[in-house]
């Protein structure tokens, strides 16, 4: 018999042709049995401001920098010289470099034997930062110079010995110990061919090496950064009795986001002013001292791609401007081509006085240009100082007339979202906290972020909630577990509470009479992750979340909170923190990761892990999981049919699982800085296309049944989930296939008397097709009809694909009488 069965396999695969797979047995369904409920929040994504999908994206501000605080452009050191990377002085002895692959700054006079000593705090653990000595034939890049590193490996907390002869020759590594978010003092001691390497004063060498193969005997010394956001500060050196401090004095001539322009004759002096800023650090001055002709600063938008404007269409603005010596003087807003030679709107701004005043524009653009800049100048001598420029788009392209971008915002409630979380590594920035996110935009504080460390306030988490109502999505945000008690008990005041409360009122005044009514809030995001399974951090955990929950339960016992502790099912730190938190946190949230074709299986492996878990350390437990980040690093076809296995293990799973949020909601054509290239919407200034994971999403959403129906498998190498609505009117089934061939399989449907035609929509496509700006619509799904009979039907589908098959049940014939 059974070779009977698997000839005739064969013999139906021969007739399919090569390539295809047929199923011996049907899947059967049963329309009237029940398995479990699923919730209609689980079609969620994740926004935070990662490659500025807030700054820069979704929020409505075309100018990028706009309260100067980009600091590291055009910085020049007296007695340094830099070879790559954006450098800025802190203070005469202190200097900051972002991460990058290899930025040199280096002193102008070559060292010979003598110590050198340095300090240095990492303001990200991501991976080395270095003194570099005995350096000769300088060039930017990796490896572009010959001399000695000695370096700090802030992961692996190992000194780093190397050398470079235009390479890199690893000497050797040595463990040491030192906090990376502290200052640690690293000291070289050279002498001939002999290194002597002390960490934070050591009483003998950490590393005692003798280079005895063409050894390095002069050159510049000076600091490096690999991959790493790096403060230096004390350099210093000591040829013979006495130490010499090196000093970082230096100018910065304008913000990093913006670039000076001067025409005809007209000088002028430009520096950033941190004396008397009005919003941030920072404060641009320009300083004009003759001749004639436009002396200023342009800015074009994130990272300079362009700010996009439509002819007749009208740009409101405003501008911080204070003066001195600027007797009749008039300063200068405009809409520019890109190399500055039209002029597409201008207006006038007046009497600019000593103290600093908001003045208010609007530019009426003459022409539609996707690449214009915002320009701002002076033409009579005197000084002038610009801070905290905004640009908006017309009304009539703002999300339902909010600060957000109505084609981006449009697109996000196209997808079918009904679930949004804003947070993220964003949250764990130490300076992210809501009372500075309230209020007036324009003196919200600018802050250190995670992503992007010169962020704005002007977006925060009012904002996301406005724009989550107005697009109807349930909304969810996470706090950084460093909020005082007392200031989570106002924010949730603020937002939940009633008019006459306090900070309830303030909200009214603030523009939202209404409460937000929240009902979801996240305590931190992915703590305890970054150094590993440390019971010390699940313990300050513990303390953080009861402090914050207890605080704000007070004020609003209807909320449901989500711990963030990192889910690793094998420590028993992770019980530690169930026992604590159970019956208070509603939720855990797991972070899965999504590239493999195979992640939808050990997803719902780890989810049933977890209830299991969950159920055996507490049999009436209440907790259970929410899916605020399914991560990757691609947003391909592959992870659009990864994403729908997901939510089909989460339609198995019930309402154990609240949502599951794809990350990352939006990404900025080309302006991927960090790696993480995972964006649903994509965007340009002028443009909003879906990634295929976006249409597997609308998919999903808009085919919605609230019950999961019983099946007997799920299919010859798919994954099949069957679901109806209330009165069982309706059949959907959500079919995956991640096979590289097509797989024919029939279906046998009980208790459901189906229409003779039902509707089936195909996404479909090579795993790394993704949408371009050029083809936006390449991967789309497609609709078309199947037959269906009594009994069932057989549908062929197509590799790498998902499909949703809706099957109506057939109206019993009416009746006439007379």
């Amino acid at each position: 018999m059974k070779r009977v069965k698997k000839l005739i396999l064969f013999l139906v695969l021969l007739a399919l042709g090569l390539g295809t797979l047929a199923a011996q047995n049907p899947v059967t369904i049963d329309v009237a049995t029940v398995e479990n409920r699923i919730n209609n929040t689980i079609y969620g994504a994740c926004t935070e401001d990662v490659n500025h999908e807030i700054y820069g994206g979704l929020y409505d501000q075309k100018i990028f920098g706009e309260s100067f605080e980009e600091n590291y452009r055009n910085t020049t050191f007296n007695n340094f010289a830099t070879y790559g990377g954006y450098w800025s002085q802190v203070s005469p002895t202190q200097v900051f470099v972002m991460a990058n692959d290899g930025a040199k700054l280096l002193h102008n006079t070559p060292f010979t034997d003598g110590s050198v000593e340095v300090e240095m705090k990492f303001n990200n653990p991501r991976e080395s930062a270095a003194l570099v000595v005995r350096t000769t034939n300088p060039q930017t890049g990796a490896d572009n110079f010959n001399g000695y590193e000695i370096g700090l490996n802030a992961l692996t907390h190992e000194i780093i010995l190397g050398k470079h002869f235009h390479n890199w020759q690893p000497i050797g590594n040595t463990s040491t110990t030192f906090n990376p978010a502290e200052w640690t003092k690293l000291r070289v001691e050279l002498s001939g061919a002999r290194i002597r390497i002390y960490v934070n004063d050591a009483a003998t060498p950490n590393v005692d090496y003798t280079d005895t193969n063409s050894p390095l005997l002069s050159g510049k010394i000076g600091v490096r950064t690999w991959h790493s956001d790096v403060s230096f500060r004390n350099l210093r050196v000591k040829a013979g009795d006495n130490w010499e401090n090196l000093t970082f004095d230096g100018t910065t001539t304008q913000s990093g986001m913006w670039d000076i322009f001067r025409e005809s004759s007209a000088t002028a002096q430009f520096s950033l002013d941190s004396v008397n800023a009005f919003n941030g650090k920072y404060a641009q001055k320009i300083v004009y001292t003759g001749g004639s002709g436009k002396a200023g600063v342009i800015n074009g938008g994130l990272n300079r791609w362009g700010i996009a404007v439509q002819s007749g269409k009208t740009y409101p603005g405003r501008i911080y401007l204070r003066s001195q010596d600027f007797d009749w003087g008039k300063v200068y807003v405009a809409l520019q081509s890109a190399d500055g030679q039209s002029i597409y709107a201008l207006q006038e701004l007046k009497n600019i006085g000593t103290g600093w005043t908001k003045f208010p524009f609007a530019l009426i653009s003459n022409t539609t240009d996707n690449n214009a800049r915002f320009a701002v100048w002076i033409e009579n001598q005197g000084t002038v100082w610009l801070d905290q420029a905004v640009l908006e788009s017309p009304a009539s392209d703002r999300f339902h007339n909010l600060p957000f971008r109505a084609d981006i915002g449009n697109a996000m409630v196209a997808q079918g979202l009904t679930f949004l979380r804003y947070g993220g590594s964003m949250v764990n920035a130490a300076e992210y906290r809501f009372k500075k996110m309230i209020g007036d935009p324009d003196l919200r504080p600018p802050y250190r972020g995670w992503w992007y460390p010169y962020s704005t306030n002007g977006f925060g988490i009012e904002e996301f909630l406005k724009f989550c109502e107005a697009a109807g999505f349930e909304a969810a945000f996470a706090i950084n577990i460093e909020e005082t008690a007392q200031d989570a008990a106002d924010m949730v005041e603020y937002l939940n509470g009633d008019i006459s409360t306090e900070w309830g009122a303030k909200r009214a005044e603030n523009g939202h009479p209404a409460p937000y009514h929240v009902k979801y809030i996240e305590i931190g995001n992915e703590e305890v992750l970054p150094n590993g399974d440390v019971t010390a951090e699940y313990t300050h955990y513990i303390e953080r979340f009861n402090d914050l929950y207890a605080a704000m339960k007070a004020k609003d016992p209807n909320l449901k909170f989500i711990n963030s502790a990192w889910w690793r099912p094998e420590s028993g730190n992770v019980k530690r923190v169930f026992d604590a938190l159970n019956g208070k946190a509603d939720y855990w949230d797991y972070h899965p990761w999504t590239d493999g074709l195979n992640s939808g299986k050990t997803i719902e492996t780890d989810l049933r892990q977890m209830q299991n878990l969950f159920k055996q350390w507490d049999a009436n437990t209440t907790m259970k999981c929410a899916i605020f980040e399914e991560n990757g690093n691609t947003h391909n076809l592959q992870r659009a049919i990864v994403h729908a296995t997901v939510l089909n293990a989460v339609r198995r799973m019930g309402d154990f699982v609240l949502t599951s949020c794809a990350a990352n909601a939006l990404q900025p054509y080309l302006q991927n800085d960090n790696g993480w290239d995972q964006g649903q919407i994509f965007f340009t200034p002028s443009q909003v296309w879906g990634q295929p994971t976006f249409y597997a999403q609308q998919m999903a959403a808009a085919n919605h049944l609230s019950q999961r129906v019983k099946q007997t498998s799920r299919g010859l190498t798919l994954d099949v989930t069957a679901t109806t609505d209330e009165n069982k009117q309706t059949l959907v089934l959500h079919v995956v296939n991640t096979n590289p061939n097509t797989v024919t399989q029939s279906f046998v449907l009980q208790n459901f008397n189906a229409e003779e035609t039902a509707q089936i929509t195909v996404l479909q496509g090579a795993p790394n097709d993704e949408n371009t700006s050029g083809q936006p619509e390449k991967i789309v799904q497609q609709q078309s009809n199947i037959a269906v009979t009594d009994n069932g039907f057989t549908n062929a589908f197509p590799p790498y694909s998902y499909t949703i098959i809706r099957i109506e049940k057939s109206k019993p014939a009416q009746t006439w009488t007379k």
